[in-house]
């Protein structure tokens, strides 16, 4: 009985270790496909995705599907690019309407008869879960998002096409910070009047739309609300990983280290990122496990950066100095 008991628990030890490698795995290759669609090699990353979902035994993530999609699409091949769209639609019941209708990377779908198809899925999907949704309010959030995420997303191209230190790149800053101000009044009204609300009612998107303008507003807004962002997560109403990203940009912002990585800065010589001074880096990849943040190496890969402790460590004072 006690060697049937050890087996047993050798077993299940030998499973865990493969389904942990398994996983560790199919994070590199999503990791590799993500970096491969940021030098815009859309098919390789479209072709890196799909060795991904390989090994994913049915339990890849909606995400990762939908940015295949997007490279797909990219890479031209659109029936590839529709067999992901239709997985994460009817299987995923996908629902975010606003973020599929404005994202540029599935432009080469639109001739399609099968982008209409997904489009009206989508719909189907988004009017389910938002039943018991208070309507007016998702509305006007659904709003908020839209502004402030399409123009931020137009400035990569701004860039390219013009220069960092072109005069239509200040324009569009411009516009920014004026879309900026005009929904930061919605978003504090709504805080005022109801407090942190949840995905309950208002969505995911909504929830996260009201991150989103505290996180792009002036340090005295930041400060003012933290401590209700804070209770949210207490109560479930928002996430850890949002606000682990509002803390690390109110502690730089006040001059201080940020705790959890997230705030990337950039040379305005260079051109180059960096990590933004951070306290304790031996210990960074335990603080962000525990609020749902993936590794650092990861998440500063997306930027070009090869995450080395040791070197880091060295120019931290250097740039403590660049960041001030």
């Amino acid at each position: 009985m006690k060697k049937t008991a050890l087996f047993t628990i050798i077993g299940l030890l030998m499973i865990n270790l493969s389904f942990g490698q398994e996983n560790e795995k199919y994070s590199e290759l999503i990791n590799k496909a993500w970096k491969l669609y940021e030098t815009k090699e859309y098919l390789k990353s479209a072709e890196k995705y799909s060795e991904a979902f390989n090994l994913s035994n049915g339990k890849e993530k909606s995400s990762d599907r939908y940015n295949a999609a997007c490279s797909w699409a990219l890479a031209n091949i659109i029936d590839s690019s529709f067999v992901q769209l239709f997985k994460i639609v009817k299987y995923d019941n996908y629902s975010n309407y606003n973020h599929i209708t404005t994202d540029t990377d599935l432009t080469n779908l639109y001739p399609d008869k099968r982008w209409n198809e997904i489009i009206e899925l989508v719909k189907v999907n988004k009017e389910k879960k938002e039943e018991k949704y208070d309507k007016t309010l998702v509305s006007i959030l659904d709003t908020i998002y839209k502004e402030d995420q399409t123009y931020r997303i137009q400035i990569k191209g701004i860039e390219e096409k013009y220069g960092r230190e072109s005069e239509e790149i200040k324009r569009h800053f411009k516009l920014i910070l004026e879309k900026d101000s005009i929904n930061l009044i919605k978003v504090k009204k709504i805080l005022d009047e109801r407090g942190w609300l949840g995905t309950d009612l208002i969505g995911s998107q909504g929830n996260s739309t009201l991150f989103l303008i505290i996180q792009h507003s002036p340090l005295d807004v930041q400060e003012k609300y933290l401590p209700m962002i804070r209770d949210a997560v207490k109560k479930g109403n928002a996430r850890a990983s949002s606000l682990a990203l509002l803390e690390d940009r109110v502690a730089l912002r006040k001059g201080e280290r940020q705790i959890y990585g997230s705030q990337i800065g950039r040379d305005q010589v260079t051109g180059e990122y960096y990590v933004s001074p951070l306290i304790d880096p031996d210990n960074v990849d335990k603080r962000r496990s525990e609020v749902g943040l993936g590794k650092l190496t990861d998440y500063v890969s997306r930027y070009g950066i090869i995450w080395d402790i040791e070197k880091y460590k060295i120019q931290l004072l250097e740039l403590e100095a660049k960041q001030n």
